[in-house]
């Protein structure tokens, strides 16, 4: 816990803070995702255009305010007018529209392609309501069938190595008196 006055007053408005800041960045993934659903969705409801600016306009308010870095708000930009410039050149060259739809979005991306990459590739387990797998189920094996089993592993004997024969490599000289 802070000390001083001042450091609790720090805390509560840092708090308050982070509140807004978690409000403002929810919302700033709100303008780029429904930005990148309107470019990829064939009905033109709403104009493509406008969502997009929205969504640049709002990545730039973050940027200035600090919520979001500026280099962060600049490639996620980039990272939208890429797509929505990969999506006119397509319209005007005369391409296949679902084609270049499907080119720009830059195939499917987030959680829910690997999840569904993972369940075709494998079996699915049993999950907790935390997405933590519960535990393994028994494979069977009773306890008194693994108390054999390390019974027979701790009396079984090993046959004793027989030691090899050495030879010594110590020299057996002799030390002899000079004779004078």
């Amino acid at each position: 816990m802070a000390n001083s006055r001042s450091a609790r007053k720090r805390i509560r408005a840092s708090e308050r803070k982070h509140v807004q800041n978690r409000g403002v960045r929810s919302a700033v993934r709100t303008y780029v995702s429904k930005a990148r659903r309107a470019l990829l969705s064939s009905d033109a409801e709403e104009p493509a255009e406008e969502r997009v600016h929205a969504a640049i306009r709002a990545l730039d308010r973050a940027a200035e305010k600090g919520i979001l870095h500026r280099r962060n708000a600049a490639r996620r930009k980039s990272r939208l007018m890429a797509m929505a410039n990969k999506l006119t050149r397509a319209v005007t060259e005369g391409a296949d529209q679902a084609a270049a739809r499907a080119a720009a979005g830059g195939g499917v991306k987030g959680r829910s392609a690997r999840g569904r990459a993972r369940s075709q590739a494998a079996p699915k387990t049993a999950t907790t309501g935390r997405g933590k797998t519960a535990a393994k189920p028994a494979t069977g094996r009773t306890t008194a069938a693994k108390a054999t089993t390390t019974a027979k592993t701790t009396t079984a004997k090993t046959p004793a190595k027989t030691p090899a024969k050495t030879t010594s490599t110590k020299s057996t000289s002799t030390r002899t008196k000079k004779s004078s």
